[in-house]
């Protein structure tokens, strides 16, 4: 079985979310069993001499709309993936993968259509047996594949539905759709374009990134809009839990941090704690440190978290942040931090510091209010930190409570199983008290490192859809 798995991201050559490391790490647990092409646009942001990212002698030319559009292709290897790159003009010119901050911009349907367009002509290319698509970047494949390329099988991977591909109703005629397409059961969604309800409708076999998430997105609470038109695709919807790359996130090699450990060599995770301390200048290094890292939106919980700070910071621990996003937020966390000597914050992301502060931690606080899936609990589990989390979508499939007997996951936590400020203070106030019970806490970091957290299992799963669809 040959598979060209398509993403708009891929770590380490872009990357603005999980969607990236998500496109690198399952490609690779699949190619152990299945010949796999990966294939991402080469945008102008990617160092190819970094990279050792190569032309290849193919080229040719697409029809979007009314327009011809010049295609050229470059090729690499990713953790043993063959990758090939998407090079066009209008497609790669940008400062990161979605032009803008925001991802649906005027422009993004252009570009994006014209991936779209070439994934199928590169299905043809290299006799393609299975297109795996993720997200709404990549969704108008799945409708162009019902007349170029009717019998090649679809799948299609809702990362976050959230993010939808909305566009204006104009957008049909410029990239040249059907106008039968745009009905409430094609891509039409309140007069405009939603590309996503194009891989939705058009697939064969239609996934999202955990089995929790997959029920909720039924629901109106989850659904963004989408919740009635997913039920009536809901017979090929199917939940499959991410993992994440425990070659790349493996505390034991690690060269981001300035002690390796693992859990027969628990102590110098302590290291990794007090080195981050001093660096970030936090007061007392035997207290237990929390760290945040994400995006400041309200998806992650960030404002929450700003509503009880104060409070928070006068609890017995150390604070750290890392991320970016609303700038409102930016500027009160900026406020509080010169005020307070157990509180530091980073802007922006930074892949060799967030591993740091895996490391350092004692706990993760993660109060999202929805959660696909979730890749930093999982990372948090292998680097024996003990995860703060909500009780909804991957986390719940992923983080028990320490104090549910009940439980059957091999992670362990602290859940949230309501969302506010006053709990996640609450939350804190419990993570502070099991940090003083040295002997249970050390056990619980230990038994966590130690959690199956791989992609393997995962992609058993997709091989079996995979197969179904042949």
């Amino acid at each position: 079985m040959k598979l060209l798995f398509a993403s708009a991201e891929i770590f380490p050559y872009a990357k603005t979310g999980g969607l990236a490391d998500v496109a690198q790490a399952l490609p690779a647990a699949l190619a152990k069993q299945i010949e796999v092409l990966s294939v991402m646009p080469l945008y102008d942001f990617i160092d190819r001499k970094k990279f050792a990212l190569r032309a290849m002698n193919e080229s040719f030319q697409i029809t979007v709309g009314k327009d011809i559009y010049d295609i050229s292709l470059f090729e690499g290897v990713n953790r043993g993936v063959r990758t090939l790159f998407v090079y066009e003009a209008l497609l790669c010119h940008c400062q990161t993968p979605y032009g803008n901050k925001n991802a649906d911009t005027i422009s993004n349907d252009l570009r994006f259509g014209i991936f779209s367009k070439t994934l199928l002509v590169l299905s043809q290319m290299f006799e393609i047996d299975v297109l795996h698509l993720n997200d709404w970047h990549t969704a108008l494949a799945a409708l162009w594949a019902k007349e170029m390329l009717p019998e090649l099988p679809v799948v299609f991977t809702i990362h976050n539905l959230s993010f939808q591909g909305l566009f204006p109703r104009e957008s049909i005629e410029r990239l040249g759709l059907r106008e039968h397409y745009f009905t409430p059961e094609g891509i039409e969604f309140w007069g405009g374009m939603n590309c996503m309800k194009a891989g939705i409708a058009y697939s064969d076999e239609l996934t999202t990134v955990s089995p929790s998430y997959a029920k909720e997105i039924l629901l109106p609470e989850f659904g963004c809009g989408l919740e009635g038109f997913l039920q009536v695709h809901s017979a090929k919807l199917h939940g499959i839990l991410n993992g994440i790359d425990t070659v790349f996130f493996d505390p034991m090699i690690d060269p981001a941090l300035p002690k390796n450990y693992g859990p027969g060599k628990y102590a110098n995770k302590k290291r990794n704690k007090i080195s981050f301390c001093k660096a970030e200048k936090l007061r007392d290094a035997e207290r237990p440190l929390v760290v945040f890292i994400g995006r400041f939106t309200e998806q992650k919980g960030l404002d929450l978290i700003l509503e009880v700070l104060p409070e928070l910071l006068r609890l017995k621990l150390n604070f750290a942040i890392l991320g970016e996003g609303s700038e409102a937020i930016a500027d009160a966390l900026k406020t509080l931090s010169k005020e307070n000597d157990n509180f530091s914050i980073r802007f922006g992301y930074d892949e060799s510091l967030s591993h740091r502060m895996y490391a350092a931690a004692d706990f993760l606080l993660m109060p999202s209010r929805f959660e696909p899936c979730g890749l930093n609990q999982l990372i948090s589990l292998r680097y024996g930190t003990i995860p703060i989390v909500t009780d909804v979508g991957g986390l719940h499939d992923t983080v028990g409570d320490i104090d549910d007997t009940d439980s059957t996951m091999c992670g362990q936590g602290l859940v949230l199983t309501e969302l506010n400020s006053h709990t996640i203070l609450r939350s804190l106030k419990r993570a502070v008290d099991l940090f003083s019970k040295t002997k249970r806490f050390s056990k619980i970091s230990k038994a966590n490192m130690r959690c199956e957290v791989s992609f393997d299992k995962s992609a058993k799963s997709y091989l079996k859809l995979y197969g179904k669809t042949v």
